[in-house]
């Protein structure tokens, strides 16, 4: 039995913040530190990005994301076995966001969190393959609603700390839904995963771990995109080469290869390290920013919507994250 992709959705807030009102606000709230202006889209190719209203909830948008899938696959939230959230984000420490989103959404399956940085939306995937192919459940609902725009700092003292903040100026709100189901063929066909744990610390969110309970100064993104990029790059071809030879595939076998986009730079380095031809990727970093684990998802959905994919096309999700860690997934729609 395989895991199949029945349907994807995205939500993004309404709200826009452009790299020019990024820079206007640290300039406002720092009084030691004034940005170059235009610094933010220069480095990262980001205009624009996604931010949710007061009082939302990262929950809110991955119910968004999902009401609207099971609208258009014509089905209610009775018929989900089991209800994934695989964000970076969360409403609470504990309980799992995904009782909120089930609560939110009318369901009463079981449920569970995953959390892996920006792969965990891709991890909750491969829970739900492994899970339907040794016959657990039958359909699963994969959702995310990353939360960022809370925890970037805008008060920076001098320039260390605004390189230190930096990547929270590329983060984008966004909540994205995947429905998977059994069937006898077709579906996800391969996916491994790697990782480089002794590179945790180069990007972290500290607060409200035993490390640092409660200080509000843990609460904002703290990295080094250097090093976080020299992780990527010195550590991810081998596991995507590896599944193009395991496979006996190219790119051009797949419609569309959507890869977790960080910044253009780090995009168009990892596209030509891996030789990934330009028109295969689904770019959608400059609107709408670094979407954490929603950017994957979020690609298929655009991809679909604008033609560029359909059913019995291959796909393929390419997985990047902190901590750091390393996914690729492919699949037959």
């Amino acid at each position: 039995m395989r895991a199949r992709i029945a349907g994807v959705a995205a939500h993004l807030p309404e709200r826009t913040v452009t790299s020019a009102e990024v820079e206007a606000r640290v300039r406002a709230e720092s009084p030691g530190y004034r940005p170059h202006p235009t610094i933010v889209e220069r480095m990262t190719g980001i205009a624009a990005r996604h931010v949710m209203r007061d009082g939302e909830q990262a929950s809110d948008l991955a119910v968004a994301a999902a009401r609207r899938l099971l609208d258009e696959l014509g089905l209610g939230p009775d018929r989900l076995d089991l209800l994934i959230f695989g964000s970076a984000s969360q409403d609470l420490i504990e309980p799992a966001t995904a009782h909120i989103v089930a609560a939110k959404l009318g369901a009463s399956c079981p449920v569970f969190d995953v959390k892996n940085a920006c792969n965990s939306f891709l991890n909750g995937l491969q829970m739900a393959d492994a899970l339907i192919r040794t016959g657990q459940h039958e359909r699963v609902l994969v959702c995310t609603g990353e939360s960022p725009s809370r925890a970037i700092r805008w008060n920076v003292r001098d320039r260390a700390q605004f390189a230190d903040a930096f990547a929270g100026y590329t983060l984008s709100d966004a909540g994205a839904a995947m429905l998977v189901e059994a069937a006898p063929d077709g579906g996800i066909f391969y996916r491994d995963f790697a990782a480089v744990s002794s590179a945790w610390r180069v990007g972290t969110l500290p607060a409200g771990g035993s490390m640092h309970p409660r200080d509000p100064e843990f609460t904002y993104f703290s990295g080094d995109g250097r090093r976080l990029k020299d992780a990527f790059v010195g550590n991810g071809p081998e596991i995507f080469l590896t599944a193009l030879e395991k496979t006996g595939l190219t790119w051009d076998d797949f419609a569309v290869v959507c890869v977790h986009q960080v910044t253009a730079r780090y995009t168009e380095l990892l596209r030509s390290i891996l030789d990934i031809p330009a028109g295969r990727l689904v770019v959608t970093l400059p609107e709408h920013g670094n979407l954490a684990s929603a950017s994957l998802p979020f690609q298929l959905d655009t991809a679909l919507r604008e033609g560029r994919c359909g059913p019995g096309d291959r796909v393929a999700l390419v997985g990047l994250a902190g901590g750091v860690s390393l996914g690729v997934t492919f699949a037959e729609l």
